[in-house]
């Protein structure tokens, strides 16, 4: 079994994200991603009219989140209790933010899944990701969703290439994963949970659980 199948990107998942269900449904992460759209609608239906509000067409507030008026919110997104979303944000659309979220200034998200306490506060973008449990991204860091030439996205996993079957997928980010600051993370790009990516740093391909990426070729254990 590959790396990938075999580790568990996120140890919470069960208690941390509406989004298990779909999870659980699927060999790998990105997959679930291609069925996000429906799912959300279907689970937006079905969310309590105590706990949740129908802000516009197929965006449902948790009634303790926090939307800041100048915030942009589009069909096919569910936020969840005590968010916070920022001035300037730009929620795009099929967009699944768990409990206690920061959705920063400035910041963009489209066809992601952001789990509970995850925090993207200052500037970032993230296009069709996954974001465990309190996983952190620092100001300017960004998911690159796309190749530049367009091609199908290809994630190297030691002498492993995984076919994704997607010309979009941004990064996987297992829980805890703290991301320095203007880093990039290039398609397909997966962080174990427990992770560290140093600042201005751009990381592509798979980085296990528990280590530092310093760079390319620079990744160290985290707990020795």
């Amino acid at each position: 079994m590959d790396p990938i199948k075999a580790s568990r990107l996120w140890r919470t998942m069960q208690s941390h994200t509406l989004a298990f269900p779909l999870l659980q449904s699927v060999d790998y992460p990105w997959q679930a991603l291609s069925a996000l759209s429906d799912f959300i609608l279907d689970l937006g239906r079905s969310l309590p009219k105590d706990e949740y509000e129908e802000l516009l067409p197929a965006v449902w507030v948790a009634r303790t989140a926090h939307i800041a008026p100048t915030a942009q919110l589009h069909k096919g997104c569910i936020i969840g209790h005590d968010t916070e979303v920022r001035q300037g944000a730009f929620i795009r659309g099929n967009v699944l933010i768990g409990d206690g979220v920061v959705v920063g200034n400035s910041t963009e998200l489209k066809g992601c899944v952001l789990f509970d306490g995850v925090q993207v506060p200052h500037f970032n973008y993230v296009g069709d990701s996954i974001l465990g449990h309190r996983a952190h991204l620092g100001a300017g860091a960004i998911t690159s969703n796309v190749k530049s030439d367009k091609s199908e996205v290809v994630i190297h996993c030691g002498n492993s290439r995984l076919c994704t079957g997607r010309r979009k997928l941004g990064a996987l980010l297992g829980d805890f994963v703290e991301v320095g600051c203007n880093s990039v993370l290039n398609p397909g790009t997966v962080i174990g949970s427990g992770s560290v990516v140093y600042p201005l740093t751009s990381v592509r391909g798979y980085v296990g659980e528990n280590c530092i990426y310093k760079g390319e070729g620079r990744i160290v254990a985290r707990f020795v």
